[in-house]
């Protein structure tokens, strides 16, 4: 499996963030841009994740990520895990939206 820091990922231009967190934590905290598909929904909305990029997969921390960069590049995507997640992201300094802003 393919990983990157939140650092690297945030100085790839045009990198698409796909955050595989539950609803309530999304709306917590998120990087502004991400698409959204919550890793219980991945399966049903796979036609939803591009083919024609890589794919950079974030959760909280890192495991659920793993889970669905497993099973993006089981279905021939180009995905990489995030590593240390949206709280891995934050502890960088790197942008997170908070809340409704």
């Amino acid at each position: 499996m393919q990983t990157a820091t939140p650092a690297d990922v945030h100085a790839a231009p045009d990198a698409h963030i796909l955050d595989v967190r539950e609803p309530d934590e999304f709306a917590r905290a998120r990087v502004e841009g991400a698409q959204h598909i919550p890793l219980g929904t991945l399966v049903e909305r796979l036609d939803e994740v591009p083919r024609d990029r890589a794919v950079y997969v974030m959760c909280h921390l890192g495991g659920r990520s793993a889970q669905a960069t497993e099973y993006l590049e089981a279905n021939g995507i180009e995905a990489v895990n995030i590593t240390g997640g949206i709280v891995g992201w934050h502890r960088e300094g790197l942008p997170v939206t908070i809340g409704d802003e």
